[in-house]
């Protein structure tokens, strides 16, 4: 089996070309005092919302046959859609192969910053690459236990990313995309894989539920056994359709946790100014 997985793993890495003893200490819940809103009339119109999405290849939209940024058009029209939103500026910052040390390094670039300290929601892909960087440097000597401690450094590195957007702009609300096993399909019978993204997963939800404006999107289940092909020709980034259902499953989160407070907030910035 080691050698399957050592062999299915490698061809992973071509073709995308893209431990509890030592727990880190977690950035505590920030709370905050309820606010009343007043009802919001029915003609009421609010300003742009501005969501910078960031991350790696599946922000960038690798594998998108109209070259438009994946996901993005897709939950553009589906958030446009919604009842107190005139329209959706996206500001795309994906960068195909970065990990979390990359994206940690371009927070800190003015450019990025200056575009979050004016963001309404930033929504992050990150963590796929760190996986498959394991898979680079440990290719002869692929061990589970190797990937958990590689997890921790993951885990790290999000609190950072989590930590450095806040400071930018401590009331924009953050969606973190989980990742996805694209062999699942195929190699249905090696579990190491499906284990190492479902740990991936629980770590990024433990990080993200630590934060009062975060949420986790999980979309792996999206790419289990599916009714048609989701990916790319490359057999590793989604397809049209694989983006569609991921911008899908955005914006359930975003309907239910973060739209309606949005919209109110915008309502009552447009009766100050007025």
């Amino acid at each position: 089996m080691k050698k399957v997985f050592t062999l299915l793993i490698l061809s992973a890495f071509f073709l995308s070309s893209c431990s509890q003893s030592n727990r880190l200490e977690l950035h505590k819940e920030r709370t905050a005092s309820a606010v009343v809103y007043e009802e919001i009339p029915d003609d009421f119109v609010p300003k742009e919302i501005k969501i910078i999405s960031a991350g790696d290849s599946l922000t960038e939209g690798v594998g998108d046959s109209t070259n438009t940024g994946g996901y993005l058009p897709y939950l553009r029209t589906l958030l446009e859609e919604e009842k107190g939103i005139k329209e959706v500026d996206f500001y795309n910052f994906g960068v195909k192969g970065n990990r979390t040390p990359q994206l940690l390094n371009r927070l800190q670039t003015e450019d990025m910053k200056e575009s979050l300290s004016t963001a309404d929601l930033v929504i992050l892909t990150i963590g796929g690459n760190d996986i498959m960087k394991v898979v680079k440097d440990n290719i002869t000597n692929l061990e589970l236990s190797i990937f958990e401690k590689e997890r921790e450094v993951y885990i790290k590195n999000l609190i950072e990313i989590m930590n450095s957007i806040i400071r930018v702009n401590p009331e924009a609300y953050i969606v973190l995309v989980g990742v996805y096993n694209p062999f699942s399909q195929w190699f249905s019978d090696v579990k190491e894989l499906d284990k190492i993204v479902s740990d991936w997963n629980a770590a990024s939800q433990s990080v993200v539920s630590n934060y009062s404006n975060a949420y986790f999107v999980g979309i792996e289940d999206l790419f289990i056994n599916p009714s048609e092909s989701l990916l790319h020709t490359d057999n590793f980034h989604p397809n049209d359709k694989g983006y569609e259902l991921i911008a899908e499953r955005l914006n359930e989160t975003l309907e239910e946790r973060t739209l309606p407070d949005l919209v109110k907030k915008a309502y009552m910035v447009s009766k100050e100014e007025n």
